[in-house]
């Protein structure tokens, strides 16, 4: 075994309890959906961002063909490190989806010392997830897996899973978590939103989205927290969540499994 795979896979194994995602099972509600958990928007903000989102490529469409093409091509990722980091970031939901942004950051997210930014991540999770599964409750896309049925995802599955819709990607959380710790580290963006983006590609490599469904949950995540930033409530959170943030580096944690994303995440996608 190669041995950077070692530490690709404990990265993976803080997802291994959740690697199927929320709404893949049949008759259950999707698992980001705590009904403790209430966002930031109001209804007609929701309403509004979801009537905005554009529906998906027509099938057969220029789109559609390139978005299929470049599906096909991850087949040749399947089993490498890059396909291991992409088995961690099946996991998006807070808290453990932070920690994907843990590298970029330069701390260890997940303790104790950040309860106010795991609140404030997860009313934004849920607003960015909210708007993506109104979209997704309109369009009619099958997952790469879907259609393949010999198509391997890098997560568990049942039959429903397999036939749930693709479009938008889930990756709008993803997203919203890299605007916003933009927002707490601005000299960060940059490394924070390519861990995002990071994740977008995770997705595709899965099999679990095609890579337009990928860019209108990105799409999705940024404008979800366009919205959410102009609000007092969310203005105070951050300042207690940039606070909470400065305090856990000043721990000098770090996430040891960093090489072996960095090694990860260099690997050319085909």
């Amino acid at each position: 075994m190669n041995p950077s795979w070692v530490v690709v896979a404990v990265l993976a194994a803080t997802a291994s309890a959740g690697l199927a995602l929320g709404g893949c099972a049949a008759g259950k509600p999707p698992a980001w959906a705590a009904p403790t958990t209430q966002g930031y928007l109001a209804e007609g903000v929701l309403a509004r961002l979801s009537a905005a989102a554009p529906p998906p490529p027509a099938p057969g469409s220029p789109t559609d063909r390139a978005d299929k093409a470049a599906s096909a091509r991850m087949v040749a990722l399947e089993d490498t490190d890059r396909w291991l980091l992409a088995t961690s970031h099946a996991e998006v939901r807070p808290p453990l989806g932070l920690q994907h942004f843990d590298c970029a950051l330069g701390v260890r997210l997940g303790s104790a010392e950040t309860p106010g930014l795991d609140r404030l991540m997860a009313r934004v999770f849920h607003d960015a997830q909210s708007v993506a599964e109104r979209v997704k409750a309109q369009a009619a896309r099958n997952r790469p897996v879907g259609d393949d049925p010999d198509r391997r995802p890098c997560q568990r599955l049942d039959a429903a899973g397999r036939r749930s819709p693709s479009y938008p990607s889930g990756t709008a959380g993803a997203t919203a978590y890299a605007e916003v710790f933009a927002l707490l580290e601005p000299e960060r963006a940059a490394a924070v939103r390519r861990i995002g983006a990071a994740i977008g590609d995770s997705r595709v490599i899965c099999a679990m989205h095609y890579p337009s469904d990928v860019r209108a949950g990105e799409d999705i995540g940024r404008a979800v927290v366009a919205d959410i930033a102009a609000l007092p409530a969310f203005q105070a959170d951050l300042a207690t969540a940039r606070a909470e943030l400065a305090r856990a580096r000043a721990t000098g944690l770090t996430n040891p499994g960093c090489a072996a994303e960095r090694a990860a995440l260099a690997t050319p996608l085909p």
